[in-house]
């Protein structure tokens, strides 16, 4: 298998920027079911918690690793040519089980550079029962040490990775997230969820499926605030639109005022001109 690959991006401007915003992008069943159905019986066979040979199984690589949803999304976040997965893990649980400790995954970078994604993929259906991941979204931008994570239980406004077979979960690899309890005690069972990561190869710029009317001095940076968004979404949105202009190859371009400005103010568009504070050149 070649290391890197290219496709056509699928994302919008708003797409992106919502990845920025929640650290996650949700694609539900876009795994044809005799893929998945040919990983259930190779996982069968390979109960280790690191099927790494699955890698070089072509089949696997054009179904899931290259799959047209879930690279194009890929491709629009890390750029041309990115490098693919190195290995493989399988968060396989024999259900019923308690939940994970809330943590963050070894060797974390906190930052608006973009420079590899964390993917999951669930080959069976993963009900709520079942245990699915749980993901605290715009976590991505919030460090903590796993130490002081693991003292948090129940977090208002977290997300279940829960979905039918074939669907494909991308986040940026900080995010916090853990596995959450599975209560299936009446049908116990096997629950597997594959995990790998993307790789960045080139500089960011902005080559994804643009909208010509996208406009950066208004756009949505601000989280919904009806959402049960666990951060400050103030700060939120100036960490959203950082790591957008990084994307976009503008990051030197990026600054904030503070107070009443941009990109806090990015929703007055009863202004006709642009909001205050959006940086020059935008």
């Amino acid at each position: 298998m070649k290391s890197y690959y290219d496709c056509e991006p699928t994302l919008s401007d708003n797409d992106v920027l919502d990845v920025c915003k929640q650290g996650y992008l949700r694609l539900e069943a876009v795994v044809p079911e005799e893929i998945n159905e040919r990983v259930r019986a190779f996982l069968m066979e390979n109960t280790s918690h690191e099927p790494t040979e699955i890698l070089y199984e072509d089949w696997f690589v054009e179904g899931v690793i290259k799959n047209p949803q879930a690279a194009g999304a890929v491709r629009s976040l890390l750029g041309v040519n990115f490098g693919l997965p190195l290995l493989m893990s399988n968060h396989r649980v024999e259900y019923p089980t308690e939940a994970q400790a809330w943590h963050r995954d070894g060797n974390s970078k906190f930052t608006h550079e973009l420079r590899n994604l964390q993917v999951f993929y669930l080959p069976q259906d993963c009900t709520m029962e079942m245990g699915p991941t749980e993901i605290i979204p715009g976590t991505h931008l919030l460090y903590s040490a796993n130490d002081h994570l693991k003292h948090l239980d129940r977090v208002r406004g977290s997300e279940y990775m829960a979905g039918p077979a074939g669907s494909i979960f991308i986040t940026v690899y900080s995010i916090w997230h853990r596995r959450s309890t599975s209560t299936r005690a009446q049908k116990p069972g096997v629950r597997n969820n594959l995990k790998y990561n993307y790789f960045r190869t080139a500089p960011p710029q902005r080559d994804w499926c643009i909208d010509p009317d996208f406009n950066f001095g208004n756009a949505p940076y601000l989280p919904e605030r009806d959402s049960g968004y666990y951060r400050d979404i103030w700060l939120a949105a100036s960490h959203a639109a950082e790591m957008f202009l990084w994307l976009c190859g503008k990051h030197a371009q990026f600054r904030t005022e503070g107070g009443q400005t941009w990109p806090l103010n990015g929703s007055a568009a009863r202004f006709t001109d642009a909001p205050y504070g959006v940086p020059p050149g935008l």
